[in-house]
């Protein structure tokens, strides 16, 4: 898993990202999930994305009712996302297995023809701190005593 975690954080995210706005899914760092694709300008996305890098910029709507959603329907908050299998269907629609990498934020869209394309900037995550005193220590020790205790209890 470590393995797996780094080669992700150390994928180059483009500046430039075709956008591929999202109705019904929000999709966060190191999660893998699959999207169908059937708008003409989401369907351009993932060409333009397929003859690059294969890194797409997701984007939840904030009204999922909008069929074709210009920059200010997105939020600017989302996910740089790798391609990693692409289906076509008979019915052109597209069906996507994405990983995400990194959360990023939209610095602006340069483009909105023949599909949304946005200059992206990713966001560092914090270090996890570790407890700072002897003191922190112990109270975590003793919640987690009191857990193993009431879960022993729970099993007669």
């Amino acid at each position: 898993m470590a393995e797996e975690t780094a080669s992700v954080e150390t994928i180059q995210i483009p500046d430039l990202l075709p956008v591929l706005p999202l109705k019904d899914v929000v999709l966060f760092p190191y999660v893998i999930v699959p999207l169908s694709v059937s708008r003409d300008r989401s369907i351009a996305a993932v060409d333009a994305a397929l003859s690059e890098q294969r890194i797409l910029l997701l984007l939840a709507q904030k009204d999922p009712s909008v069929e074709e959603p210009s920059p200010a329907d997105l939020y600017e908050t989302g996910t740089a996302a790798a391609v990693m299998r692409m289906l076509k269907l008979p019915d052109g629609r597209i069906r996507l297995l994405v990983q995400g990498l990194s959360r990023v934020k939209v610095d602006g869209f340069v483009q909105e023809s023949p599909s949304l394309r946005a200059k992206a900037v990713r966001i560092t995550e914090p270090e996890p701190s570790k407890p700072a005193s002897e003191e922190a220590e112990a109270l975590l020790r003793a919640v987690k005593e009191g857990l193993e205790k009431a879960v022993s209890l729970g099993k007669a």
